[in-house]
């Protein structure tokens, strides 16, 4: 079931990385400054949690977990590792079940209050290049994660 009015029915959301039969996982463009921001989009138009069965809960979260785990270990490897990697589910703006999956780091220019908080500091445009070019890697390790079997 989709919504024609919702915008992740409508729109894979970001860069394509691994769909499976209920979830998809994505990396946005739409944050420059923090460009290590992605989504696992439940792929039926549901809007909240509580609106999954008992196992689709599970799956979630176990994606959700595997994910993150990969999201660390391929920052650290990639030697940009992250001082907190932010979950999020909101859906205040996009009623559509999704978890946002971002890595902060000191040197954020909103950092420690949420991306969307005003900047208290310029961006370090070094960090931003670095991160930029660990993304190729870090979305290869996310796909592998997100594809392997549950555990």
């Amino acid at each position: 079931m989709s919504d024609s009015l919702c915008v992740l029915c409508q729109d894979v959301g970001g860069v394509l990385l691994h769909r499976a039969r209920d979830w998809r996982l994505v990396r946005t463009e739409d944050t420059p400054a923090h460009p290590v921001f992605y989504r696992l989009i439940w792929n039926r138009h549901v809007a909240e949690f509580s609106d999954l069965s008992a196992s689709e809960r599970r799956d979630s979260m176990d994606t959700l977990a595997r994910t993150e785990s990969a999201l660390r270990e391929a920052l650290h490897a990639a030697g940009v590792p992250a001082r907190k990697i932010n979950l999020a589910s909101l859906g205040n703006v996009v009623p559509h079940l999704h978890w946002h999956l971002v890595a902060r780091f000191d040197a954020d220019a909103q950092f420690p209050a949420p991306i969307w908080a005003p900047a208290v500091r310029p961006d370090d445009d070094a960090r931003l290049q670095r991160l930029h070019a660990a993304l190729p890697a870090l979305d290869v390790a996310l796909a592998a994660a997100a594809a392997a079997p549950p555990t």
